[in-house]
């Protein structure tokens, strides 16, 4: 059955060579479907008598605890267009995709979710795009009716905010899956952020864009890793990774703070002067206090956040940890 995964390949050097990158975290049951379903497409896609790009498939494996790593280093073994690496632990998809940037060779880099739901008919348009002039193709999802109403409600306002605030905004509904010319890779693996956020990095890079559309659809097999914590985790990476305007934001919020403050703490020794009266409010008081130390305790806390990071930057760790590679 592993013969199924095999795809055709060429050696003519003339012909590009693409690689597809694939993050996979405990994903047994969906990588032969995906390795079979990237054949069937690129047979598909490129008739007969028509000259194809080369391939590879690099499945990035973040430490998965099933099988997941013993079936593509089996694939392997058959197919010399697929390749492996296997991180130590799991690191996260950012690192894994990381890794799978660096790996990869080819001339363009496309990076896909290994359930399907990156259809790989797009394939064919993004590379028409790139070999047109395009050095980036960005996959910009038109519906996502395969979400849930909190699934897509908290994704309109993370798109919202992040735009909003960050200095180079990211492109709305485009995820990871796109075409990236050599180029664009060249510099994303030149970057030395530990807390990654791709995202940010392909919009931030620049370079000549083009974008395809399409319809999500339904997950293959397997189920999804993102959780409530990992999505808020990725968020505040996200934030934190494009933009200091939050910093800023409540530097003007305590500079204005403080000035009413010190205006109102004149207006009492004012009023105590003139009137000789004490001025009677614990209740006031106490609203204050405890305004003034929430918003002390949320500008900390916000400022911890950046804080961690820069610890986390400055010990200068590896992103991740190659424990294999097969294949290369």
């Amino acid at each position: 059955m592993i013969e199924d995964f095999k795809l055709h390949s060429h050696t003519a050097p003339a012909e590009p060579l693409i690689s597809i990158v694939v993050p996979v975290y405990n994903e047994e049951d969906s990588v032969g479907h995906f390795a079979a379903a990237i054949r069937t497409v690129i047979a598909e896609s490129w008739p007969t008598g028509e000259t194809a790009p080369r391939f590879e498939i690099v499945f990035v494996d973040d430490g998965s605890c099933d099988a997941t790593a013993a079936i593509v280093r089996a694939m392997c073994r058959v197919d010399r267009t697929i390749r492996l690496i296997s991180l130590s632990r799991n690191f996260g998809k950012e690192a894994a995709l990381s890794a799978g940037l660096r790996a990869a060779t080819g001339d363009a880099v496309i990076p896909m979710d290994v359930d399907l739901q990156d259809p790989p008919e797009l394939i064919r348009p993004m590379i028409d795009k790139w070999q047109a002039g395009a050095q980036i193709v960005n996959a910009k999802r038109i519906d996502r009716l395969q979400d849930s109403f909190l699934k897509r409600t908290t994704s309109r306002m993370f798109y919202k905010t992040i735009n909003a605030l960050a200095e180079h905004p990211i492109a709305v509904d485009v995820g990871d899956f796109r075409l990236l010319d050599r180029a664009a890779v060249a510099v994303l693996n030149e970057m030395t952020e530990r807390c990654r956020f791709n995202k940010g990095l392909f919009s931030w890079i620049g370079f000549r864009t083009e974008t395809v559309e399409y319809a999500r659809p339904a997950r293959q097999a397997g189920s999804t890793k993102w959780g409530v914590s990992r999505l808020v985790a990725l968020a505040l990476d996200g934030i934190t990774a494009s933009t200091t305007f939050p910093l800023r934001v409540w530097t003007m919020v305590g500079a204005i703070i403080s000035l009413a403050a010190f205006a109102y703490a004149a207006f009492l020794i004012a009023y105590t002067i003139i009137s000789g009266a004490d001025t009677p409010g614990y209740a006031s008081i106490m609203v204050a206090v405890l305004f003034l130390g929430g918003l002390n305790l949320f500008s900390v806390g916000l400022m911890g956040e950046y804080v961690g990071r820069i610890a986390v930057q400055v010990r200068g760790r590896p992103l991740y940890v190659v424990a294999e590679t097969v294949g290369f």
